[in-house]
């Protein structure tokens, strides 16, 4: 009986000397395969991507905004009302009839002219009497002088007519007064109101007649916060808007600043002079004010989305040779969209205004605009 052997028939076909061989050439070849994709990785880990050092990461997009420079206005809003530079109302001084009135409601008076004339009959006749008797006087005096010069006559009676005499004289004086005061005149230039009586109506002493008002300058009360007392002072400048003319601006300074300052509103009230040459401008108003406390030229400034918080501090990011460096800074007045800076920046520097939530001390950036050159706009 035969029997086949397997292992002999492999062994016949694959000899083992074979087979090693093959096996080693195979396991060559996965590991050239493995050091060369390692090696290329460690190039790729290794080569430094477009703006960035080897082996960091690559740069930020970020938007930039160069510092500018521009005049800073600092301004306080207010609200007052106009009134009349000098007004007032016209009373006699005197009971007595109106005679005649001289002049058209709502007319431009000048100063010393005459408005009304009261019946004068009564007090032309005192100042006619009391010439007479002052003329009388004067004359008896004037014998008394003479007899004591001769010793005629005693001292006391010396003094008594030189008494009488200035009695008379006195009394003269009071008559011509009132004389004069039957004569109602305008005390100032300005405008005649509407009047209140009519020629030959008995007025009272006191009685209203007309208004006057002085409307070619106006004055303007308005109040300030407290906290801006030590720049408040005479001479500074004050716009004013107006319901009734709100496409106009009217200027005007501040002469006047009250001494206390209120307690309830903390306030302090101050008190300008508007220009109201072509009389358009009304006591009464209400107005729209704006006083200026002071100009700065050439300040700088920043968009304000380029600030930065930290705690109670305030910084920017500055871009410098690519990178975002974080730089203290100290603001002024904020404008609209834009934000003064007294300290930390310098003219022409270049501030990060989007992109800063994801950025770190000196990381490096890439500005995505082209920043605006300095308009010089004044603000």
């Amino acid at each position: 009986m035969h029997t086949h052997n397997s292992n002999s028939s492999f062994s016949s076909d694959f000899p083992k000397s074979a087979g090693s061989n093959t096996y080693y050439i195979y396991a060559g070849a996965v590991l050239l395969v493995l050091f060369a994709w390692i090696g290329f990785s460690a190039f790729s880990a290794n080569a430094a991507p477009a703006g960035g050092k080897p082996g960091g990461p690559p740069p930020m997009p970020v938007e930039v905004a160069r510092v500018s420079q521009g005049t800073v206005n600092i301004d306080i809003s207010a609200v007052g009302t106009l009134q009349a530079n000098e007004s007032l109302i016209i009373r006699p001084q005197l009971s007595g009839r109106i005679e005649a009135i001289h002049f058209n409601e709502g007319q431009a008076v000048k100063k010393g002219a005459v408005l009304f004339s009261l019946d004068a009959s009564e007090y032309r006749a005192q100042v006619a009497e009391s010439e007479a008797t002052v003329k009388l006087a004067q004359l008896k005096f004037n014998r008394s002088q003479d007899l004591l010069k001769k010793n005629l006559i005693s001292q006391q009676q010396y003094d008594e007519d030189a008494a009488k005499a200035d009695e008379a004289a006195a009394q003269l004086a009071l008559y011509k007064d009132r004389l004069d005061k039957t004569v109602i005149r305008a005390p100032f230039s300005g405008v005649t109101g509407l009047r209140k009586v009519s020629p030959g109506d008995v007025v009272q002493q006191g009685q209203e007649l007309v208004s006057l008002e002085d409307i070619n300058l106006l004055k303007l009360d308005f109040r300030a916060p407290e906290v801006y007392l030590p720049e408040l002072k005479s001479g500074l400048d004050v716009t004013v808007v107006t319901d009734a003319f709100p496409n106009e601006i009217f200027n005007g300074k501040v002469y006047a600043i009250a001494p206390r300052v209120d307690e309830a509103s903390r306030s302090v009230l101050l008190r300008a002079r508007i220009t109201n040459d072509r009389g358009v401008l009304r006591p009464g108003l209400f107005a729209k004010v704006v006083l200026r406390l002071a100009s700065r030229e050439n300040a700088l400034l920043i968009p304000e989305e380029a600030l930065w918080p930290v705690g109670n501090k305030m910084f920017v990011y500055r871009v410098v040779d690519g990178k975002a460096m974080m730089n203290p800074i100290k603001t002024g007045n904020r404008l609209k969209g834009q934000v003064e800076i007294l300290d930390g920046l310098s003219k022409d520097d270049t501030v990060i205004t989007a992109g800063q939530m994801k950025l770190r001390n000196e990381a490096a950036v890439m500005p995505v605009n082209q920043p605006a050159p300095d308009s010089g706009n004044v603000k």
